[in-house]
């Protein structure tokens, strides 16, 4: 009484799965930009010159 086409495809979950995953990773690096670029600006607007980030060596 089993169906043997149940279960047997799992592409479809996989492919959706891939899809979450990049999208939590576009988001991730969105909402980083966006934080790095409101620091910017805050900064710039609150009339400072100097406002450019100096990597730590």
């Amino acid at each position: 009484m089993t169906d043997p086409d149940q279960g047997g495809n799992r592409r479809p979950a996989i492919a959706g799965l891939a899809i979450a995953v990049v999208l939590l990773a576009v988001g991730l690096w969105l909402a980083h930009e966006l934080t790095a670029s409101s620091k910017m600006q805050d900064c710039l607007m609150s009339g400072r010159t100097n406002c450019n980030v100096i990597p730590a060596q």
